[in-house]
């Protein structure tokens, strides 16, 4: 094992060993253990009392950041010609239709997120194969699928995310960068854990929130005590 900085030991000494912190405290103190030169992503995870093996068990939303994400969001619109000034005017980076699907099956896939319309899907189907194992794949339950392309593109851009139970259990997602106020990350944690409150599944028994941390880009993670977040 790697022995630890003096910073990183510094940063560790700051959490105390067994503690849960409420959230709004777990949002301050991942800003003060964060070493990283960059402008590191604050992340959430989540582990609940769900079986993701059984589809009556699966758990996947969508929340809006109140704050964004802190992240440049790359947008690629694949759509019908009449449908590409709309995303171009809504700040869409790319647009087009076969010449990006040509581009796609030839390996690029240099976008964050992929927006089309269900008149297309049967084209862009085709690259399941690519886009699937890299989470690229539009779906009309996130709102990638649509005939309100530029809708969907300002949605994305202003701080929309989708996220979904992993095979574990857990769901990981991000809540905004280091350099936000902690009161910013704190509302936009809380965002989310209350989109996850809604979504219990009915088949689900027991505790359905496990655990919950917040941690940084190779910071340590802060447990957060389910109790103090209002709302779920």
């Amino acid at each position: 094992m790697a022995r630890l900085t003096k910073n990183q030991k510094a940063a560790l000494s700051k959490i105390e060993a067994g503690k849960a912190y409420t959230l709004a405290d777990a949002a301050a103190l991942v800003k003060e253990i964060t070493m990283t030169k960059f402008d590191a992503s604050v992340d959430i995870d989540v582990r609940l009392g769900v079986d993701p093996r059984k589809a009556n068990q699966m758990v996947r939303g969508i929340a809006t950041l109140p704050h964004g994400t802190g992240k440049t969001v790359r947008v690629l619109v694949l759509c019908t010609p009449d449908k590409e000034e709309e995303a171009k005017a809504a700040g869409a980076d790319y647009v087009g239709l076969d010449d990006y699907i040509s581009k796609i099956e030839g390996g690029w896939t240099d976008v964050d997120i992929i927006i089309t319309m269900p008149s297309v899907m049967a084209k862009v189907g085709k690259l399941g194969r690519i886009l699937g194992p890299r989470n690229l794949m539009p779906n009309p339950k996130t709102g990638t699928v649509t005939t309100e392309v530029g809708k969907a593109v300002t949605d994305v851009k202003g701080g929309k995310i989708d996220f979904k139970v992993d095979k574990t259990g857990i769901i990981h997602t991000s809540v905004g960068k280091v350099s936000f106020p902690a009161e910013k990350i704190y509302e936009n944690a809380l965002e989310v854990l209350q989109v996850i409150s809604k979504l219990k599944p009915s088949a689900a028994k027991g505790t359905y929130f496990k655990s919950i941390h917040i941690s940084s880009t190779m910071s340590p993670g802060i447990h957060v005590e389910t109790k103090s977040v209002a709302g779920i």
